[in-house]
């Protein structure tokens, strides 16, 4: 949830760079200041949450590169999966064999382990 403050500063000092597919807008100071690098920021459509950033627009939020990604209108490579956020704390986040939701059963050792000894 963008704050009043967040709001009137990308109202006055914002210029508008882009959207991505998740309708996060991202902007920059207008004017460019001296000695130091132009503002850039983000606007999240629903709540606020960094894993919701694609990343191409993270590395022009911190400066990885200096051009603004441009919506492709072709087709991703067929190697490149679709953005995901951090599924963490949700039911969808990932839970090994043997995690405490996931019944506490681990498999039992095979017995290749061998612990270390000082000689």
């Amino acid at each position: 949830m963008t704050t009043l403050v967040t709001r009137v500063m990308t109202w006055l000092q914002g210029e508008r760079v882009g959207t991505d597919s998740f309708g996060n807008c991202y902007y920059q100071e207008r004017s460019k200041p001296t000695g130091r690098r132009r503002r850039r920021w983000v606007v999240y459509k629903q709540e606020d949450e960094a894993s919701r950033v694609p990343p191409s627009w993270h590395a022009w939020l911190h400066y990885t590169t200096d051009q603004a990604p441009v919506e492709s209108k072709g087709k991703a490579p067929s190697w490149q999966k679709a953005h995901r956020p951090n599924l963490t704390g949700t039911v969808a986040a990932y839970r090994p064999p043997g995690h405490t939701l996931e019944g506490g059963k681990r498999a039992p050792a095979t017995g290749d382990y061998e612990p270390w000894r000082p000689m």
